[in-house]
């Protein structure tokens, strides 16, 4: 395995005014305009009895993705982590604020 196929990314996003925090192997810049993808979500094998709930939500909402475009506009943050955390479904994303984008799209009038 080389060195890009070991790298972990934590993603924040605003959706649907909820906040997600998801973990992936690939970020990268969509071909559709404002976009990013995120690819191969990370979700943690636990054998605990423990069960986290929002978790399992994110598990089963992500099961048949293959690929996910996220506008650019409800990112929130991006970074790169040496091992993967749990990934949550939190809180109200209404309080954030987003990044202006363009006022139109390129080639349209």
């Amino acid at each position: 395995m080389n060195k890009q196929e070991n790298r972990i990314y934590k993603v924040i996003f605003a959706s649907r005014d909820e906040v997600y925090e998801v973990f992936a192997r690939y970020v990268y810049p969509s071909d559709m305009y404002g976009f990013v993808e995120v690819e191969e979500y990370i979700f943690g094998e636990r054998s605990q009895l423990l069960v986290d709930p929002s978790e399992e939500r994110l598990k089963l909402e992500f099961a048949q993705v293959k690929r996910s475009y996220i506008p650019m506009q409800a990112i929130i943050r991006i970074d790169e982590v040496s091992k993967e955390g749990v990934a949550k479904v939190s809180g109200s994303a209404d309080k954030l604020a987003t990044f202006p984008g363009p006022n139109h799209l390129p080639g349209s009038k």
